[in-house]
């Protein structure tokens, strides 16, 4: 009979650890040294597992995306116009995130965007919509299908500061005529409070009257704000929800150029109530985004610039001198984007999220890595390389709350989506007849976008070729299947994180952090065939269905 081998006693296993001269896998110094590895993308490597000492639900997902903004879940939705108008704003805002409204279309349109934004959901509505008696059902109409509600307090004037006379609800003006007068229908057995009442109190009294609407007024019944009872029911149901801390407005973000035409764009945003402004530019290294975040923060400068794009720390050092509050990094990283192949210019994702995050930290600049997210994985390594958000394009296209509608390619029900330098997005708002999505008159292939009134192109001013004679495409256009509503997709990222981290032994993004950066947290090098292994194989046929 063999001999068996001496083994050392299993009660010291955790004590043998210290023989080794360091822990298992890779620092993230290791794993992101270029001149070993070249540039990574996140398929590139893994995080290895911690110890779990806790449930998943505890994680906490808060993390900065601004020098002064905080988020409850590090998702953003990109500025293109086939993923963020209103309806994707205000969910992702409701959600715990942030989504920042495009800038291809004119000025006042994208303006009422961020005012329909701003007045979903309010503590104290201090800019209510007023109108007067003399006032028509076709105004109440009006204003519902601009703004989404009709509960709208009379006064003698029709202006805030007037003296209350009445209310209008969505009730009072079902099966009226369009020009009947306020004054005929208003309702004027109203429920006060009277003004200086704490946010708190006013909700008892909301709740106790069951009304819709509660209209704070002073001594002399003059209304000076209001408060609505949707806006209880959102807090119930939407905790996480991304508000300004002293308006409980929701968190309303939009992209402008780096033109003379955008300052007066910015002017209108800011009148809207706009939180942060994105400089949306394909390079952000250039004196236009410079002397524009200058600009900004002379004119405007309670306003949160993010600046970008970047994927270099050299690119980054000139912005945040310029007094940038966040970096938006990437370039030629998205699914629909050909920057790097066409003009030999940009970083793989993975190692440009490192090196400027790496840099910015330094000055407590926030990063933000926009493109290459297509699951939650990598939303969890570009946290763990140093980013503090993700700002996600096709990720989030082909969901309800997209713009576009749905139509059927090969049998499959999807929405259209392009990339910001693709020819049609180049084309969108001129005057005359629109190209078709994809360059062929009469192909159906894909379905056409939405068309806006004529107005300064900002595919083009994004990547400086709006004097150019012949415009080169540093985009595509194609489709992308339903995803359902964001509603359901986005809380299933949030608990994919959770999970994530809870794997990997931290309790919160700032932990995962602080371990990537004393080396507690460590990674490990991806080959090609573990690439594979890592996937679905093996399989004849397979479904996957990654949430319920």
């Amino acid at each position: 009979m063999p001999t068996l081998p001496k083994f050392l006693d299993p009660a010291d296993a955790v004590a043998h650890l210290q023989t080794y001269t360091s822990p298992d896998g890779l620092s993230v110094e290791e794993l992101m040294n270029g001149r070993l590895h070249g540039g990574l993308t996140y398929n590139d490597f893994l995080l290895l597992p911690g110890r779990i000492d806790f449930p998943a639900s505890d994680v906490i997902t808060e993390s900065r995306i601004t020098r002064n903004v905080v988020l409850k879940t590090p998702f953003m939705s990109s500025p293109m116009d086939t993923v963020t108008e209103t309806e994707m704003a205000v969910s992702l805002a409701l959600l715990g995130g942030i989504g920042v409204i495009h800038h291809n279309q004119p000025a006042e349109n994208q303006a009422a965007m961020v005012r329909a934004v701003k007045r979903h959901e309010n503590g104290f509505i201090t800019d209510p919509v007023v109108l007067s008696p003399t006032h028509t059902v076709a105004d109440v109409l009006d204003i519902k299908a601009r703004l989404g509600f009709c509960g709208i307090p009379i006064t003698d004037s029709g202006f805030l500061g007037g003296k209350l006379v009445g209310i209008v609800t969505s009730r009072d003006i079902q099966f009226e005529s369009p020009d009947i007068p306020l004054h005929e229908i208003m309702t004027t057995d109203l429920v006060t409070a009277p003004q200086g009442v704490t946010l708190n109190e006013a909700n008892i009294v909301l709740r106790s009257c069951k009304k819709g609407k509660l209209p704070i007024v002073d001594d002399q019944g003059r209304l000076t704000s209001l408060l609505a009872r949707s806006d209880l029911l959102k807090n119930q149901n939407f905790p996480l929800s991304s508000k300004n801390p002293d308006s409980k407005q929701l968190c309303a973000a939009a992209a402008v150029g780096t033109r003379p035409n955008d300052r007066d764009r910015l002017r209108l945003l800011v009148e809207a109530g706009l939180d942060i402004v994105v400089l949306d530019s394909s390079q952000g290294n250039s004196i236009y985004q410079l002397e524009m975040i200058q600009w900004i923060k002379q004119t405007f400068p309670k306003l949160e610039v993010i600046a970008g794009n970047v994927v270099t720390r050299e690119q980054a050092a000139n912005l945040i001198a310029a007094g940038a509050d966040g970096l938006r990094v990437g370039m030629g990283s998205g699914s629909i984007c050909i920057t790097q192949e066409v003009m030999a210019v940009g970083r793989p994702q993975a190692t440009a999220v490192y090196a400027v995050a790496e840099f910015a930290n330094k000055f407590g600049v926030p990063v933000i890595a926009d493109g290459g997210i297509g699951n939650v994985g990598h939303v969890v390594k570009a946290l763990a390389l140093g980013a503090s958000a993700v700002m996600m394009g096709g990720l989030l296209a082909g969901t309800t709350e997209a713009p576009g509608e749905y139509f059927y390619h090969d049998g499959k029900r999807v929405k259209a989506y392009r990339g910001m330098g693709s020819l049609e997005a180049m084309d969108a708002g001129k005057s005359g007849p629109s190209a078709p999505a994809n360059g062929r008159p009469g192909s159906v292939k894909h379905a056409p976008y939405p068309k806006s009134a004529p107005h300064e192109n900002a595919a083009t001013t994004r990547y400086f070729s709006e004097n150019s004679t012949v415009k080169v495409a540093q985009g595509v256009s194609g489709d992308v299947q339903d995803k359902g509503s964001v509603k359901a997709f986005v809380p299933y990222l949030y608990a994919g994180l959770q999970h994530s981290l809870q794997d990997i032994g931290v309790k919160s993004v700032e932990d995962l952090k602080k371990g990537v950066r004393d080396g507690s947290v460590r990674f490990e090098l991806r080959t090609a065939s573990a690439q594979v292994e890592g996937g679905v194989h093996g399989l004849h046929s397979y479904t996957k269905r990654l949430y319920t």
